[in-house]
C-alpha cells in the first residue's frame, strides 16, 4: 500500500516543478499555479514541521546584527547593519504547498524592532541586482498569507540576476522535485562577504550603504523521507545538500557545479548549521560531499 501511494504521488505531481519563483519579477502566475496543484492525499500525508528544527546556526538572539525572527513560514538571523538575512531557515513538504498564486507585494517588513532601518523595495531600483528570495515564493503556495510572507524585504538578499534567475532557480526545482518523490526538506540559506557583481556591474552595498551586497550566497539541504520526529531520522546516511556560489552573472548555471560541504560553510561563516543534530552525526555527513542527481 505505501509504495502504490508513493508511486502515484511521484505520477500526480510530475508535471508541477516548472519555473523557481526566486525569480524576481519573472515568474509567470499561471507557472506557480500549476506548480501548486498538489492532491489533497499528499497534503493529508505531510505536515508543517518547525522551520528550524536542525538548530540555531548562529544562536541568533536579540542582537542587532544576530536578531532571532520566528515567522510561521520561515525563521532567520537578521543582521540590521547588513539590511539582509545572515540566515534563513524553512521546511519544505508537500504540506506548504497548493494553488495559490505568487503574490509579487514585495514590501518593508514593518514587524522589524523600531530601531532597524526596514528596506524599501525602491532601494534596488537600478542597482543591477534582484530582489533575491531566501525562503522561495513557490516553496509557500498553501495560502495567500503564506506567499505573501516571502515578499517581506526581511528576507531578500541583493543577488545577481544569473545567479538568482538561473542558478539558484535550478536548484530551488530539484527541491520541490525531492519533494514530489516522496521527501520532506529543511533547508538553511545565507550569505557571507562583501561585494558583488550584477549587471550594472561590482558593488559593495546599496542604499547609501544601508544594504550590504554579499560576495558569496550559500545553502544547506537536509533531505529526508516523509515521517515523524524528524531530527532523530538524521542519520549518517542522510542525504545532506551543501552548495557555496560567487554573487556574481559570471555563473555557472549548474547548481552541482558548487557543492561544497557544509564544514566548509561553517569554516567561512563561524556557524553551527545543523546544531540540533547529534555531533557523531554532524561529523559524519558534513565532511561529505553530495554526489546525487541534480535534475
Amino acid at each position: 500500500m505505501f509504495k502504490q501511494f508513493h508511486r502515484l504521488l511521484s505520477l500526480s505531481l510530475l508535471g508541477w516543478m516548472l519555473v523557481s519563483c526566486s525569480q524576481e519579477d519573472f515568474t509567470p502566475k499561471s507557472s506557480e499555479q500549476d506548480l501548486g496543484r498538489i492532491d489533497s492525499i499528499a497534503n493529508a500525508t505531510a505536515t508543517k514541521d518547525d522551520n528550524r528544527a536542525m538548530g540555531n546556526p548562529s544562536g541568533a538572539n536579540t542582537s542587532y546584527s544576530n536578531y532571532l525572527i520566528d515567522k510561521p513560514q520561515y525563521s532567520m538571523s537578521y543582521n540590521s547593519y547588513r539590511g539582509t538575512p545572515n540566515w534563513v531557515s524553512w521546511h519544505l513538504s508537500s504540506a506548504w504547498l497548493g494553488s495559490t498564486p505568487r503574490q509579487d507585494d514585495f514590501r518593508a517588513d514593518n514587524s522589524l524592532p523600531s530601531a532597524f532601518y526596514k528596506v524599501q523595495t525602491t532601494d534596488y531600483t537600478g542597482s543591477g541586482f534582484d530582489r533575491g528570495h531566501n525562503a522561495p515564493s513557490a516553496d509557500r503556495t498553501l495560502t495567500v498569507t503564506d506567499n505573501s510572507a516571502t515578499f517581506l524585504m526581511s528576507n531578500m538578499i541583493p543577488q545577481a540576476p544569473t545567479n538568482n534567475q538561473q542558478t539558484w532557480a535550478n536548484l530551488e526545482n530539484y527541491c520541490r522535485t525531492l519533494v514530489s518523490q516522496g521527501n520532506e526538506l529543511y533547508i538553511i540559506m545565507g550569505q557571507y562577504g562583501k561585494g558583488g557583481t550584477g549587471s550594472n556591474g561590482y558593488k559593495e552595498t546599496l542604499a547609501s550603504g544601508k544594504i550590504t551586497v554579499p560576495n558569496r550566497i550559500w545553502k544547506v539541504i537536509v533531505v529526508l523521507p516523509v515521517g515523524t520526529s524528524d531530527v532523530s531520522r538524521v542519520t549518517t546516511s542522510t542525504r545532506v545538500i551543501a552548495i557555496d556560489t560567487p554573487n556574481s552573472t559570471s555563473i555557472s548555471t549548474s547548481w552541482g557545479t558548487y557543492r561544497t560541504t557544509v564544514d566548509a560553510i561553517e569554516a567561512k561563516t563561524g556557524y553551527n548549521i545543523l546544531s540540533n543534530v547529534p555531533a557523531s552525526i554532524q561529523d559524519v555527513i558534513e565532511a561529505r560531499i553530495d554526489n546525487g542527481p541534480t535534475s
